[in-house]
């Protein structure tokens, strides 16, 4: 009996995301503790005077000026006196309180305060973020942009900046720079790579490679220094779909193989050596869909960074069909924050996926006109 197109057993997204995030190595972080109090001494939170608060409004006769970065022991408060000081830098001894400059008036050289005082007033006490030897990040905490700075401040080396390096390789015969009629030009691998370097990666796009098992395991044996290979076709059924086969010759794990999701069902992640290979259908749509979905992760996961979330939230403008078992991934254009749905014509139709603004996510049975569903952005 012949099987359904859409039968069960195919992975879900979700699972064969996990298992992509799970199978690459990150970089692992040491613990991350304060080096010493945070501040290190009580600053100044805003521009104004350093005084002593219980002096209250009395007349002071200023000394100087305090900027950030200055050393406080140039000034010691006695009776009577302030100094002008500069938001970041360190009290005098002797002062407690800042009055800010838009409380203060003066007569005769000397600043009056307008208000009353109180001690601590605009001032950030030491350790008021954190005490020597606090733990602040724990050991393998993703990096983002925030975590990189606090490595900075507490002198820890910082983290290589360098770009992930993708190849982008689309495979078959029909692929020629002038086509016949049964013929096509490659629009996938500029795709890709375009798609690549949006999202931050240093790309090479390579020429396509032929429908042959020894090209491709060429390709594969001798990538160059490329972390990550995206392939294009020779992923599905057909007597012509080598790659699969090819990789398990070469000795390479299979993440997984076949998603239960449409388009984009013959997905393919593999890991040869350190080289991971993104083997995408053939079909522009599926092409472009998987790769959006699976390289932010993989990239993401490379750098030490934390997996990324691309999926956003809108109504429909109208009704979408959808008989099929496995989750539909429908063109739509963004209108006025609603998602109005496009005749789309399958996964080769790049017309429409340049027209896009995203795809709406369309369970079995379809979705009815004003129904919230999460949506995927091109980019």
């Amino acid at each position: 009996m012949a099987m359904s197109c859409d039968h069960p057993d195919l992975l879900p997204l979700e699972e064969a995301l996990r298992r992509l995030w799970e199978a690459l190595p990150t970089p692992h972080l040491p613990e991350l503790r304060a080096e010493r109090d945070d501040p290190a001494t009580d600053r100044a939170s805003m521009d104004g005077i350093a005084l002593k608060a219980s002096e209250g409004r009395a007349p002071r006769r200023v000394l100087g000026t305090l900027f950030a970065g200055s050393d406080p022991a140039a000034f010691s408060l006695t009776s009577g006196t302030a100094v002008r000081i500069m938001t970041g830098a360190a009290l005098p001894l002797g002062a407690d309180a800042i009055v800010p400059v838009e409380q203060l008036e003066s007569a005769d050289g000397m600043a009056l305060p307008t208000i009353d005082p109180a001690a601590g007033d605009h001032v950030r006490p030491r350790g008021e973020q954190a005490r020597g030897g606090d733990l602040l990040l724990a050991a393998d905490t993703p990096l983002n942009a925030a975590r990189v700075a606090l490595q900075a401040q507490e002198g820890r080396p910082l983290p290589a900046r360098t770009r992930l390096r993708v190849g982008v390789a689309s495979t078959g015969d029909e692929l020629v720079p002038t086509p016949a009629p049964h013929q096509i030009r490659d629009s996938n691998g500029p795709m890709l790579a375009a798609l690549a370097h949006i999202l931050g990666a240093e790309v090479e796009l390579r020429s396509a490679l032929p429908d042959d098992p020894a090209a491709l395991a060429a390709a594969l044996q001798h990538p160059g220094d490329i972390r990550i290979l995206l392939t294009s076709g020779g992923v599905s059924m057909g007597d012509h779909d080598h790659l699969p086969a090819v990789l398990r010759d070469l000795g390479a794990t299979i993440l997984f193989h076949r998603i239960r999701l449409k388009p984009g069902k013959p997905m393919l992640a593999a890991l040869l050596g350190d080289l991971l290979v993104l083997g995408l259908p053939g079909n522009p749509v599926s092409a472009y869909l998987n790769a959006l979905l699976f390289l932010p992760q993989a990239m993401a996961r490379l750098e030490g960074r934390s997996a990324p979330d691309p999926w956003r939230r809108a109504r429909l403008t109208a009704p979408v069909k959808h008989k099929g078992d496995r989750p539909l991934l429908h063109p739509c254009r963004l209108v006025e924050g609603r998602l109005e749905p496009l005749p789309g014509k399958g996964s080769a139709d790049l017309i429409t996926l340049a027209k896009a603004d995203g795809f709406a996510w369309i369970e079995q049975g379809g979705l009815e006109a004003g129904a919230k569903t999460r949506w995927l952005p091109v980019v």
